[in-house]
């Protein structure tokens, strides 16, 4: 964008908010300041609305075929610009260049389901459900709708929402983490090169006052929300007692398991892929590690390896593979938990504590740390931390395994490493999480399926993505009719 403060993107156009308060953007591994977001009031929420809702009537009226096409439009510019918008998230967010371009990749999948909406929005029917009388469900738009996205994917979690919200025939709001303003600016100038008409997409930032004004805004009909499990709830509850739909993903405590028969080598490469890559800001990061029986002491060993030679550093720089968690807050919490888990009990086998990067001793830098020997109701082991720890929690068989990763109160996801396919089944059977990997050390699903949650990592009924998408954007009329006969 350029600008030294952030403007929304209302009614087709960049206006400046009405707020007095503002928020400085800082790059995590430079410390530089970026930018500053507007903390948007209540009116320019109000005016979004509005604006939405003026739009509504002749948007549900597009025939379906043809609101998909700024969408196929969306796809081609976002590919076209993919590079520059992954230097835009390194940048404000701090993952490294990979990573953020995987991260586009996601989003861009988003888009290409939202594609097919004229299929996936297909009601059915049944003639002669009696005599002479037929019966049909069609589904319609809800009307306007909102999300309000995390820090830690400012690019793919706006597109879990958005194509689907539109291509429904939906008009869309969305609220930004204010920490990460600068990727939603600029994928809004792609929205507005897309063709969308006035009002259909809209960008509102700002912080908690703002979400309070989404929330109770009453031309808003369903909330979409990431973020963490107390705010997640939080949400819910103010949007739901305001009679809106919402569905609202919160943290995560994900567990891995090691069987003795796993790939020790392979089985490490991903775990700490999982555990690090992304500084372990992402709500799929495996944050405990389950070694079964033999597995427990080889796989200490090699995930300590990876972890003490991870390179950290700034993203945009050849080679590095793990960059900075988002504020020196975060860095401070997560340090905290560490300090606490030892005073507890917890032995340290890689201390990510007290290291700088050279070049960049301002940045929130924090390196790979694992711990073991956790206390099983310690702070570590019941928090989710939100950063490059790992904790080990060793178990005598698959049975005890489970147990302990059922005993969290999150159920976002859940990993089994074996080449038993009985454990395996027996594994994605019991384990209580939505989204399962076998082998796999983020079971991040693809756009055509649902990101599923469960327990306190989700409140609501109908996940992001895929058919779920288009059931919570959609609202079922069912019309039975007879025609009398005529003479």
């Amino acid at each position: 964008m350029g600008k030294a403060i952030l403007e929304n993107y209302v009614g087709g156009a960049w206006r400046a908010s009405g707020a007095t308060d503002h928020l400085s953007v800082t790059n995590p591994a430079t410390a530089e300041v970026l930018t500053r977001v507007p903390v948007s009031t209540a009116a320019d929420v109000d005016e979004a609305a509005q604006c939405a809702a003026e739009a509504a009537s002749e948007w549900r009226r597009t025939p379906v075929t043809e609101r998909v096409q700024p969408l196929f439009r969306l796809k081609q510019l976002l590919e076209a610009n993919i590079e520059d918008l992954a230097r835009t998230v390194t940048n404000e967010c701090g993952k490294t260049y990979a990573e953020a371009v995987g991260e586009l990749r996601r989003g861009i999948e988003n888009v290409e389901v939202a594609c097919g909406a004229p299929s996936l929005m297909q009601g059915y029917n049944n003639e002669d459900v009696a005599r002479g009388i037929d019966e049909h469900m069609f589904r319609q738009p809800v009307g306007v709708v909102a999300a309000i996205t995390p820090f830690n994917f400012p690019a793919m979690i706006p597109l879990w929402f958005l194509p689907y919200a539109v291509a429904l025939g939906n008009c869309f709001i969305l609220k930004p983490s204010e920490k990460v303003p600068i990727t939603s600016a600029r994928l809004f100038e792609l929205l507005d090169q897309a063709g969308f008409p006035k009002g259909v997409v809209q960008l509102v930032h700002g912080a908690k006052e703002t979400v309070d004004a989404l929330l109770d805004q009453p031309t808003i009909r369903a909330v979409s929300f990431v973020g963490s499990t107390p705010v997640a709830k939080y949400v819910y509850q103010r949007a739901t007692a305001n009679g809106k739909r919402a569905q609202c993903q919160g943290g995560a405590k994900n567990a891995i398991v090691v069987m003795p028969d796993a790939d020790i080598e392979a089985t490490t490469q991903v775990a700490a892929e999982s555990a690090f890559g992304c500084a372990g800001q992402r709500c799929l990061a495996a944050s405990v590690a389950i070694p079964v029986g033999d597995a427990a002491r080889p796989f200490a060993e090699a995930i300590a390896a990876a972890a003490a030679t991870r390179r950290v550093g700034y993203g945009l720089e050849d080679g590095v593979q793990m960059g900075p968690v988002i504020t020196p807050e975060s860095k401070a919490r997560i340090e905290s938990l560490i300090a606490g888990a030892c005073r507890d009990s917890a032995r340290v086998l890689v201390d990510g504590r007290g290291k700088q990067v050279k070049k960049y001793e301002r940045g929130n830098f924090l390196h790979p740390t694992v711990l073991e020997n956790a206390k099983p109701d310690g702070e570590i082991l019941r928090t989710e931390v939100f950063g490059p720890v790992l904790s080990l929690l060793p178990a005598r068989d698959l049975d005890e395994a489970i147990a302990l990763a059922n005993s969290a109160s999150y159920g976002n996801m859940a990993c089994l490493f074996t080449s038993s396919g009985a454990a395996a089944r027996e594994f994605r059977y019991r384990v209580a999480a939505g989204n399962i990997g076998i082998n796999v050390g983020v079971a991040a699903p693809m756009a055509f399926f649902p990101f599923s949650g469960w327990k306190d990592s989700f409140f609501g009924d109908l996940h992001g993505q895929g058919r779920h998408a288009v059931e919570f954007y959609t609202e079922t009329k069912v019309v039975v009719e007879r025609w009398p006969s005529q003479g």
